[in-house]
């Protein structure tokens, strides 16, 4: 009951004294400016209840208009750990999430999608082509979509029963009745037709005809042949010769067949397995615990290896390796260098491209890690550290920098935006954040029990729901006590007294 009372005149004396200032009461309700971009964000009963409202940087508020119009500012509500709602204008996003990850639904423009457990699933909206449809699924018994503007794109499958699909299952079509029994699939000219999948096949296409009984004896033959490509050249397609006899144990293959890289492949298990081609060479004796050979010419090096993966070496310009797993282990290519010891206990990855720069460590997986990422063109960089379940450290590339004691999840999951609005609030003991380049900063103890606030325009103090705060501005100090003013003084008579 003192609680609900505190709250109360929380919520009502504030107000009555100084209409335009933030209500502060701790965890029972905090109105707060936001550190990272222009907003306002309402906290109440401690980690349940949050409201955001963010705002363009580029709008300039005046007395007549202090908020921008609707539809510029982006809005976020959380009930946590139950509910979360985000909308943001200027993407067309929508998105909310019902007791993640059970229930989610996104939208971006027109397209939207709603999935339950991530195995049933609504969508809709428009393809490439303007065509509109609407798709449902419920893994993996139900299949169906249908379109207003295409019929092409209408399919309707039953599992295992009868049924079409597009777009599933790494294929562009696929047709089946009483699955595996008979099973159709299409990949760009390729189809194959399966007989109780996938013991038994045919295959057919643009210059290419095979069959298998698995795991008796398959074959496939392509010839060489030419496609007109997206920009309008005619390019060649290689072909090939592929043959298994009682797989794995022999197979052989000719591939790249007219281009300028033709491969050979043979492979006899356990004796012996090898690759030919103008840009590498391997061998391999014994498997899997034999020594194999390989002489990449393409990269320019040479390696070798035995009780696969435990011993691996390789020399020259391309990459230099040292392994003994689990122990200790070296790999540098030209852009990129590992390291581990007594893996997964320590692992370090350097990694080099045109436009980025990289640096990774980690410890026992994700029970440690520190990844430092720098734009090589701009110089800016961002870092990430973890180390669960104690904190999770980000700055960003502008500097700007977030801190939570306490993270059970962030560190598996650290760009899961649904994990911070929902779960991060029940957890965090302390947050801090900070922007360097307009100057405000700020510090949270258990959901606002202890706040305390830094920008160029002063400072902010709270403690115990509010009980005692503190403000510090160029005009003066004040400080309230069981939310009655206890003291003012202003700049001017500080300089008069010689007060600090």
């Amino acid at each position: 009951m003192l609680i609900l009372l505190l709250g109360a005149l929380a919520a009502i004396g504030p107000r009555a004294a100084r209409a335009h200032e933030a209500v502060v009461a701790g965890p029972l309700w905090s109105e707060l400016a936001l550190t990272f971009e222009p907003g306002r964000r309402t906290e109440a009963f401690g980690p349940f209840w949050a409201t955001e409202h963010r705002w363009p940087e580029d709008w300039q508020a005046t007395p007549a208009e202090p908020e921008p119009p609707v539809s510029r500012i982006a809005r976020t509500f959380t009930l946590a750990p139950l509910f979360n709602w985000n909308a943001e204008p200027a993407v067309e996003n929508v998105s909310w999430d019902l007791l993640y990850p059970v229930i989610t639904y996104d939208r971006y423009g027109p397209e939207w999608r709603l999935q339950v457990f991530q195995l049933l699933r609504f969508t809709g909206g428009a393809t490439q082509d303007a065509a509109r449809s609407r798709s449902f699924t419920l893994v993996p018994f139900f299949w169906f979509r249908r379109s207003a503007e295409d019929p092409t794109q209408n399919y309707s499958a039953v599992w295992p029963f009868y049924g079409t699909m597009q777009q599933r299952l790494f294929r562009d079509e696929v047709r089946f009745v009483m699955w595996p029994a008979y099973v159709q699939t299409r990949r760009r000219d390729v189809v194959t037709d399966n007989y109780l999948a996938p013991f038994v096949h045919t295959r057919r296409g643009d210059g290419l005809r095979g069959w298998q009984v698995w795991p008796f004896y398959g074959t496939e033959h392509k010839d060489v042949t030419t496609r007109t490509n997206g920009f309008g050249d005619v390019e060649l397609v290689p072909g090939h010769d592929r043959r298994f006899v009682l797989w794995p144990f022999y197979s052989a293959a000719d591939l790249g067949v007219g281009s300028t890289n033709p491969v050979i492949q043979r492979t006899l298990l356990p004796f012996y397995s090898m690759e030919h081609s103008p840009a590498k060479d391997r061998e391999m004796y014994g498997w899997p615990f034999g020594p194999v050979w390989v002489e990449d010419r393409a990269l320019n090096y040479r390696q070798t290896s035995f009780l696969f993966p435990v011993f691996a070496f390789a020399r020259g310009p391309g990459k230099q390796a040292f392994r003994v797993w689990p122990l200790y282990g070296t790999t540098r290519y030209p852009e990129s260098q590992s390291v581990f010891v007594a893996w997964p206990l320590y692992h370090h990855l350097d990694t080099r491209r045109e436009a980025l720069e990289q640096h990774t460590t980690r410890v026992a997986f994700f029970l440690y890690t520190d990844r430092e990422t720098r734009d090589r063109r701009t110089g800016k960089t961002a870092r990430r550290t973890d180390l669960w379940p104690l904190f999770a450290a980000r700055r960003d590339a502008e500097g700007n920098e977030r801190f939570q004691m306490l993270a059970l999840l962030e560190p598996i999951l650290p760009e899961n935006a649904s994990i911070r609005r929902l779960y991060s609030p029940l957890w965090s003991l302390w947050r801090s954040e900070k922007n360097p380049h307009t100057g405000t900063a700020s510090q949270s103890l258990l959901g606002n029990l202890y706040r305390h606030e830094t920008r160029p325009e002063g400072k902010k103090c709270s403690l115990l729901f509010g009980l005692f705060q503190y403000q510090s501005t160029p005009q003066g100090r004040r400080w309230r006590l069981f939310y009655l003013p206890r003291g003012e003084r202003t700049g001017t008579a500080r300089a008069g007294t010689g007060a600090r």
